[in-house]
């Protein structure tokens, strides 16, 4: 038996003693914690404050519960989905994208015209409610089993300034890199990268764990006169992703307005 002996709510205090027991080994990666009533024993605590204890640890991302079996300490021991950002160009001329460009669509692509928002609009260099063509997939990683959703935007002005665009506005992004380029533009990426809480759409379609954030990935690809072309962005469970670069030197840095 254990006794609490620290300050604030009686729920926070078995919270925060559980917290010591995982943190310190205790209680090991994947292990389930002891029941409710075991942790009522121990703490001498009624059953709604250990339920709210263990509500705590669960928002915070300590624990998972599984209906029917009880809690257990989250395990950090699955595989990393490493991606790389890198775009590549072959001999003959073509892109090459690497990363998420080689995961399996699990459904077909959804296309749909939509309205510049402020954050889109930002990155564009639009106006808010400007017109866009959106093209949304679903993919998973076959080695993981990760998945992420991606997203491109393509603005009408970009449409209407390359044939066939605007009719085929799922075309693959190193397909459409190379319909800019064939229009006359000289290519060039800015990306941006931040973690944030997952919409609950994004987290039911990422299957992701309680309390789990994923990381937005916005990548503007920018043409002549460093024009913004088009939008893609790329959300995935931060808890076993992680991103690659390619860095390479440039004589002048080209520079935008911060995203």
């Amino acid at each position: 038996m254990s006794e609490i002996q620290r300050p604030g709510a009686l729920y926070q205090q078995v919270a925060a003693a559980i917290r010591e027991a995982i943190l310190s080994g205790e209680y090991e990666p994947g292990a389930p914690l002891p029941s409710e009533a075991q942790l009522m024993e121990r703490y001498q605590v009624s059953r709604p404050t250990v339920r709210n204890a263990v509500a705590a640890l669960r928002a915070e991302g300590l624990i998972d519960v599984h209906h029917g079996k009880g809690s257990f300490v989250r395990s950090d021991r699955g595989p990393v989905t490493g991606i790389s950002r890198y775009v590549g160009k072959t001999p003959a001329g073509h892109f090459v994208l690497y990363g998420v460009a080689a995961w399996q669509q699990t459904e077909e692509p959804s296309t749909y015209r939509t309205r510049a928002s402020v954050a889109t609009a930002h990155l564009l260099e639009l106006q808010v409610e400007d017109a866009l063509f959106g093209c949304d997939r679903l993919l998973v990683d076959p080695a993981t089993g990760a998945r992420a959703m991606h997203r491109t935007l393509i603005p009408f002005t970009t449409a209407e300034a390359v044939s066939d665009l605007a009719e085929a506005p799922d075309t693959e992004p190193a397909t459409v890199y190379a319909m800019l380029t064939q229009a006359g533009h000289q290519l060039w990426w800015s990306e941006t990268v931040r973690a944030r809480m997952p919409l609950p759409d994004e987290r039911s379609a990422l299957r992701l764990p309680d309390a789990t954030p994923v990381l937005h990935v916005s990548r503007v690809t920018c043409g002549t006169d460093d024009d913004a072309l088009i939008l893609e962005e790329l959300s995935i469970g931060a808890d076993r992703a992680e991103l690659t670069y390619r860095i390479t030197a440039d004589k002048e840095p080209t520079r935008r307005r911060p995203a």
